[in-house]
């Protein structure tokens, strides 16, 4: 069996083109309070046992609004893709044991609420600390010979993140970058594998309203 490997390019070209359509025209930031960011996503799996390639098949798209002069807070929606490719083994499934070759996918959509603390507002160079907390959506599948198996299911989201905002030009979308971590509360059984809590460390790569 041939490894699923999705290009990262068609994340970066989405990321490019959604970027386009909101920028035209475009102040430096939405607004004196108004902020939003949509970034390319990489991240790296820790131990969920079931997918844990890095992979930058990933997106994350935020907006808020700035209740102080330094803290904003808004909405967030995320998503990513990870594959693995598991040589051939035996395993038993309910009708017999099974061998074949594997291919693993676990796709994760987490959403909900981000708070950040931003220093330097109306400034060139931007630092911000942040959080993420809400759902997320997960979804592991393993393919093997002419069959699938697979398993959804839901769980608390948290992620804290670091990162900063880049206003080179006067009237222009920035740039955006940060380091996550994330973690999932979603559980997940198929097959012969339990997977319990997604964690993932990554960074982002994007542009800034």
């Amino acid at each position: 069996m041939k490894t699923n490997n999705i290009p990262y390019s068609r994340s970066l070209f989405i990321t490019i083109v959604l970027a386009l359509l909101v920028s035209f025209p475009a102040q430096a930031q939405l607004s004196d309070k108004g902020y939003a960011t949509i970034d390319w996503q990489f991240n790296t799996p820790l131990n969920n046992h079931f997918a844990d390639n890095a992979s930058g098949w990933g997106m994350n798209m935020e907006g808020g609004y700035f209740v102080t002069p330094q803290i904003g807070i808004g909405l967030f929606l995320s998503y990513h893709t990870n594959h693995e490719y598991i040589p051939r083994q035996t395993f038993r499934l309910i009708t017999g044991d099974v061998t074949t070759d594997q291919q693993h996918t676990l796709f994760q959509l987490p959403f909900g609420a981000s708070i950040q603390y931003q220093w330097n507002r109306g400034q060139t160079i931007q630092p911000y600390v942040g959080a993420k907390l809400g759902a997320e959506y997960a979804k592991a599948r393993s393919n093997f010979a002419a069959l699938e198996a697979r398993d959804n299911c839901w769980g608390f989201y948290a992620s804290p993140e670091i990162g900063i905002h880049l206003f080179p030009w006067c009237y222009s979308p920035g740039l955006h970058a940060a380091l996550y971590y994330s973690y999932g509360s979603n559980k997940a059984r198929l097959l012969h594998y339990h997977v319990g809590g997604l964690s993932n460390f990554g960074f982002r790569l994007g542009v800034s309203f």
